[in-house]
C-alpha cells in the first residue's frame, strides 16, 4: 500500500469537489455523506471535526457540517496524517473515479 499514492488521491478528489462547489455543483464527498458511506461531524468541544464510516443516527437527526468549512479541515488533516484508515475512508468516498484502486478498499 502506498500511503502517499492515496493521500495524492484524496487531495485531488477535495480539490475537484471543491470546483464542483464553485460550479455550484453538489460536491461527490457530500453525495457520499448523504448516501450514508462517512459521517462528518462537529467535535463535541466545537473545535474540529470527527471522520466515522456510515452513519450511526438518522439522517433526519444528523445536522451536515457545510462543505466549504469542512474542505480546509479536512485538507490539511489529509496533508499531515499518517493515520491510514482515515485516508482510507477519506477515499471510499471517490469510489467510482477512474483514479480509484481497489486496493484502498
Amino acid at each position: 500500500m502506498d500511503t502517499e499514492e492515496l493521500r495524492r488521491f484524496v487531495l485531488a478528489r477535495l480539490a475537484e469537489d471543491e470546483e464542483r462547489l464553485a460550479e455550484e455543483k453538489l460536491p461527490l464527498l457530500d453525495e457520499a455523506e448523504g448516501r450514508g458511506r462517512l459521517r462528518i461531524i462537529r467535535s463535541d468541544d466545537g473545535s474540529g471535526l470527527l471522520l466515522l464510516p456510515g452513519p450511526i443516527q438518522a439522517a433526519t437527526e444528523r445536522v451536515p457540517v457545510p462543505f466549504p468549512e469542512k474542505f480546509p479541515l479536512l485538507r490539511t488533516e489529509v496533508e499531515q496524517t499518517r493515520d491510514e484508515a482515515l485516508l482510507r475512508l477519506l477515499a471510499a468516498a471517490y469510489d467510482t473515479h477512474h483514479d480509484w484502486q481497489e486496493e484502498w478498499r
